[in-house]
């Protein structure tokens, strides 16, 4: 088993990675959590027919009085009436304080559990058990938690860092090429931002087989990298930026394509290799960076160009996180491995967008 310790003061908790892990969730739950005797697990309807029942048995060995709440599988579940409709089902279970909510599946299902756990009873724990190669290497490690508005994705939420993750390798066997190399993007990010020779591994391996065949060390590298940034800084004011290189540009495709076009990986790699030429024109990025990205997400069938209007553009800007008055801060990389941040006046980002 290969062990993380994410080491922030009184919520510090572990990541670990290991075939199999999910006939044990019952016993190492248990270990950070030796009070309490209800768990809600909330899961999809894609993952809760292939895991459930493993996890369920595993968690009634350990004594707990397992719950269940299943989501429509896809991003159009992560909203608030859904949010809405998990609160009142977990106190129809009975949770309490002493209690936890367990997510059993993606990004999607993480993200909604972990809110509803951040909220209930004005906070109760939470177990991260991510089955998606997008989840394992990002959003189940940190304590970003959110819901979807209409206005755009992830704009009503909190920081609730969960308990314990727990990662089994064995769950990315069962996704698709496509769901696979949806995850990739995010791998590769992690490349880009912080380790040159993680990101030559990955371009010397653009075959799921060559991948799959290298997935503990993969899972290990990106969750040390996120684990060190979010150590540094939890609420994402400072260095925590860098983990979104490529998503200023890349929730702008996702409201292009309506959050129903283009994957969430898709996005950010083609907004990776757009932030890389970015770079370039603002004197930051070498010019043989956006070649070498562009290189590395066509190998992996990850699309490197995304058409999108002035006015997605600027809409998706507008409701970075990232802004601050009439200011954003864009990622750049100075080099492959090393990321930057670049504040600008919006209007300027969204007229070197028309020039691409």
């Amino acid at each position: 088993m290969k062990t993380l310790t994410v080491a922030l003061p009184g919520r510090e908790y572990d990541i670990l990675i290991e075939r199999g892990l999910l006939s044990q969730a019952g016993k190492r739950v248990r270990a950070v959590l030796p009070r309490a005797q209800k768990l809600a697990v909330v899961t999809d309807t894609n993952v809760g027919p292939l895991y459930y029942n493993r996890v369920k048995a595993s968690l009634q060995r350990a004594g707990f009085q397992v719950g269940l709440f299943v989501l429509p599988a896809g991003e159009k579940s992560k909203n608030p009436l859904h949010l809405a409709e998990l609160w009142e089902y977990l106190m129809e279970f009975g949770l309490t304080r002493a209690d936890a909510v367990a997510a059993l599946g993606g990004g999607v299902v993480g993200d909604l559990a972990g809110f509803a756990a951040a909220t209930i009873l004005r906070g109760v724990a939470f177990i991260q058990i991510p089955t998606t190669l997008l989840s394992q290497v990002d959003s189940s490690v940190g304590g970003k938690v959110a819901v979807d508005l209409n206005h755009g994705k992830n704009l009503a939420g909190a920081f609730h860092q969960p308990r314990l993750v727990l990662m089994d390798p064995d769950t990315l066997d069962t996704l698709s090429l496509p769901q696979f190399m949806d995850g990739m993007a995010e791998v590769l990010k992690y490349g880009c931002i912080r380790d040159r020779d993680f990101f030559d591994f990955l371009a010397a391996r653009p075959s799921r087989e060559a991948l799959t065949a290298e997935i503990e060390h993969i899972l290990y590298t990106c969750c040390d990298c996120k684990r060190q940034v979010v150590t540094e800084d939890e609420l994402d004011t400072g260095p925590r930026m860098v983990l979104n290189f490529g998503h200023t540009l890349g929730h702008a495709y996702e409201l292009a394509g309506h959050y129903t076009e283009w994957t969430h990986g898709e996005a950010v790699a083609a907004g990776m290799c757009a932030a890389a030429k970015l770079g370039v024109k603002l004197g930051a990025t070498p010019a043989e960076v956006p070649g070498q990205i562009e290189a590395a997400c066509a190998a992996l069938g990850l699309p490197t160009a995304i058409s999108c209007t002035a006015e997605d553009y600027a809409a998706a800007i507008g409701l970075d996180k990232k802004s601050a008055g009439a200011d954003i801060t864009l990622i750049l990389l100075d080099k492959i491995g090393h990321a930057v941040p670049h504040k600008m006046p919006r209007k300027d980002l969204i007229a070197l967008l028309a020039g691409l």
